[in-house]
């Protein structure tokens, strides 16, 4: 009987060591120092996470009641960053059309892929892209930034622009979406002045 009651007394002591070594070891695995809690808070407010993603994209934007753009991608993700800044990522090809104030298409581009920021309305575009307006002018260069908001274009890149008159080709382009001002800054080609 004095056998039998040790040894409940030696497992009893062992379970509630044991239940206390695991308790104690538990707590100080889960709590981190200040330090370290804000490592990680600014490691995860450093990343992108990707909110979105979709296929066979087609999307619109709309001002004030009228649409303005229409674009198509075969896939886009979404990102938001720590500034709850968005980005979409536009895997191609790409295709832009932009409108009038009459609904009518004035603007159409198209890239391997392109990147948005809807706050600031910004598109740039990457690889093969290509600008062509309803009169009839072209442009084509590998890289392409559009700011909507000013309605101005710009790459530093080498650019080809042909229009029914002439073909002007160049180094750092500024200018409107539908080509009719704009400025190269290392131009070269031929221009036919009437």
């Amino acid at each position: 009987m004095l056998v039998t009651a040790t040894l409940e007394l030696h497992n009893t002591l062992l379970a509630l060591f044991a239940t206390l070594l695991i308790t104690s070891s538990l707590s100080a695995c889960g709590e981190l120092s200040q330090k370290q809690s804000e490592q990680i808070d600014e490691a995860l407010r450093d990343s992108l996470t990707s909110s979105t993603e979709t296929w066979d994209m087609d999307m619109e934007i709309i001002e004030e009641g009228s649409k303005k753009v229409q674009l198509w991608g075969s896939y886009a993700a979404t990102f938001t960053s720590k500034n709850n800044k968005n980005e979409t990522r536009i895997k191609g090809p790409v295709k832009i059309h932009v409108f009038d104030s009459t609904g009518t298409v004035k603007t159409r581009v198209f890239s391997d892929s392109a990147v948005y920021e809807p706050q600031d309305a910004i598109f740039e575009f990457f690889g093969n892209v290509r600008v062509n307006t309803r009169d009839r002018r072209h442009l084509e260069s590998e890289f392409l930034k559009w700011q909507q908001g000013t309605n101005q274009i710009s790459t530093p890149k080498f650019i080809i622009i042909t229009t029914p008159t002439d073909s002007i080709a160049g180094t750092g382009f500024e200018g409107n979406t539908d080509l009719t001002d704009y400025t190269i800054k290392e131009p070269k080609g031929r221009v036919i002045v009437d």
